[in-house]
């Protein structure tokens, strides 16, 4: 048994299974059902997911204002023709910015929570690295307020689901996880702590490092285990037996 596992009840609570009954449901197409001509986080890409009755799983970041964007990246470079950091720009620029190879624009958050309409889940991952998380953390329960789909935010930052759970309760929330670089006694403590810090309700874990004691850890107490980015059927074979739910993309 892990020297944690007594202290996990107290600083990480098991979340009410009917909470986060909906991560189990169905699989998350990655930034949409993208691959073929399909831009990844565009709404073409989520429009596919929707068709495919498939969840939605997501990037946002913040515009200069503080309005939320899917975009995966910080730099506007790799996914548009225009340069510079997402961030740097007002919202009202980046409405006129153009997913390449479209006619799209990059979309808002507010769009594409219109656009899903509730009618299958989503999942949220809030892009803030750093400590200066509120600006987009309200951004995002802004635009969550009155949507009534089923919802999930998710960060790498423990401090982003620690904010929800102080502010915005109500909004299911997870802490995304890899072991890259930081295996050992002490990458397990640093999991153990941010885990803790964060009162993530769920994981969202890489592939990679499954099976993982981490991840078994949370499963056996409740916490709903996902896993990304699935892209083969090894992969699913490995998620079939040691996640609950896989974030996947297929791309050929």
């Amino acid at each position: 048994m892990s020297p944690f596992a007594r202290l996990d009840a107290f600083f990480a609570a098991t979340p009410d299974p009917a909470r986060v009954a909906f991560l189990y449901e169905q699989p998350f197409a990655h930034r949409g059902l993208h691959g073929l001509g399909l831009v990844e986080n565009s709404r073409a890409a989520f429009d596919a997911a929707l068709a495919a009755g498939h969840g939605i799983e997501c990037d946002v970041q913040a515009s200069a204002d503080g309005v939320p964007f899917v975009i995966h990246d910080e730099e506007l470079d790799r996914l548009t023709g225009e340069r510079g950091e997402v961030g740097a720009q007002l919202a009202a620029v980046l409405d006129s910015v153009l997913l390449k190879g479209t006619d799209e624009h990059l979309p808002r958050l507010d769009e594409i929570l219109g656009r899903v309409g509730g009618r299958l889940p989503l999942l949220i991952e809030i892009k803030a690295p750093g400590r200066d998380i509120k600006r987009l953390c309200h951004g995002v329960r802004r635009s969550l307020e009155g949507y009534r789909g089923k919802v999930a935010i998710m960060s790498f930052n423990p401090l982003v689901p620690a904010w929800f759970a102080a502010n915005a309760p109500r909004i299911v929330r997870g802490l995304v996880v890899t072991e890259e670089d930081n295996r050992g006694l002490k990458g397990s403590i640093e999991r153990t702590l941010s885990l803790w810090r964060s009162r993530a309700e769920f994981l969202a874990y890489d592939i990679r490092d499954l099976p993982s004691s981490f991840a078994a850890r949370a499963r056996r107490r409740g916490l709903p285990v996902l896993t990304w980015t699935v892209r083969d059927a090894r992969q699913e074979q490995v998620a079939g037996a040691h996640a609950d739910q896989v974030i996947y993309e297929k791309n050929a």
